[in-house]
């Protein structure tokens, strides 16, 4: 097992903590002004019983990164009520439900490539790529002289989540969105 630094842990990452397995579902990295420090603020689920824990981790703090085996796999289609995967090697397909994507779905467009997580032979978690482009469906219209001010506003992307974007995006842009942080990172191309 590899040990890493809390400031690399990112969503969707396996670790060992406490003698069990936890898929990370959030993490933010925290810097408090003055003597707090900063640390990683991590949310963790429990990949055997489910249940989810709030953990901090100290940026200088090791994590141990569980085992796991990592499958490359293809985002094919969703049927409703699961998504499907096909492994890139074996041509085998993977249903996953969408609660056990626990809102990485939101970033999923067909062919995306991913990393499926195995434990025991059990899919356990999935890594998505850091970024994805996604097409603005829905949004307030241009704002004349936008690019002077500081606020965003929401957009509706194709995948149904909605992100915080400047006021210059208009609907039918793509764009890029972190997968970590669920943030406007910038104009597609």
């Amino acid at each position: 097992m590899a040990k890493v630094s809390a400031v690399e842990i990112r969503a969707g990452n396996l670790l060992e903590w406490d003698k069990r397995v936890w898929r990370v579902l959030k993490s933010y990295h925290v810097h408090v002004g003055g003597r707090g420090g900063a640390y990683m603020q991590v949310e963790m689920k429990d990949v055997e019983t489910g249940t989810k824990t709030n953990n901090r981790f100290r940026t200088d703090e090791k994590v141990e990164r569980a085992y796991v085996e990592n499958r490359e796999m293809e985002y094919l289609y969703n049927d409703g009520s699961s998504f499907v995967f096909m492994d890139k090697n074996t041509y085998e397909q993977l249903s996953l439900s969408a609660e056990f994507l626990e809102g990485q779905a939101g970033y999923l467009l067909p062919n995306t490539e991913v990393k499926v997580n195995f434990y025991n032979e059990r899919p356990i978690g999935l890594d998505l790529p850091s970024s994805v482009v996604l097409t603005v469906v829905e949004t307030e219209p241009n704002v004349k002289s936008a690019t002077v001010t500081t606020t965003y506003k929401p957009a509706k992307m194709e995948t149904g989540i909605t992100v915080m974007v400047p006021p210059f995006i208009s609907e039918g842009e793509r764009i890029k969105v972190s997968t970590d942080s669920g943030e406007y990172m910038e104009r597609a191309s």
